[in-house]
């Protein structure tokens, strides 16, 4: 038995691109629960309205947790902008300056 441990950072760098595991079927799944909740809303649920426009809040949010998470991943502007369908320079002037 040895007692030195494994370093906790792994010797080769990182690649770019890890594993995608469902997020299609996930993004899907989250896009019917959105369009289920504006219906509800449309059938009478007026106290739902505001937590429905909290929603687009919080999907504003998880896109610049997205972004963040690319750059620190390696990512270009170039490239997170392609995806976005928007240029570099509009990608690094809305997401570039949070930490």
């Amino acid at each position: 038995m040895s007692a030195v441990k494994r370093p906790l950072t792994p010797s080769v760098p990182r690649q770019k691109r890890r594993d995608v595991v469902e997020n299609d079927e996930f993004a899907g799944f989250a896009r019917r629960i959105i369009r289920a909740h504006g219906r509800r809303v449309a059938t009478g649920d007026v106290e739902a309205l505001r937590d429905l426009i909290t929603l687009s809040s919080v999907i504003d949010d998880a896109i610049g947790e997205a972004v963040i998470g690319l750059r620190a991943f390696g990512y270009s502007w170039a490239e997170i902008g392609s995806r976005l369908g928007i240029s570099r320079q509009a990608a690094q002037q809305r997401w570039g300056d949070k930490p």
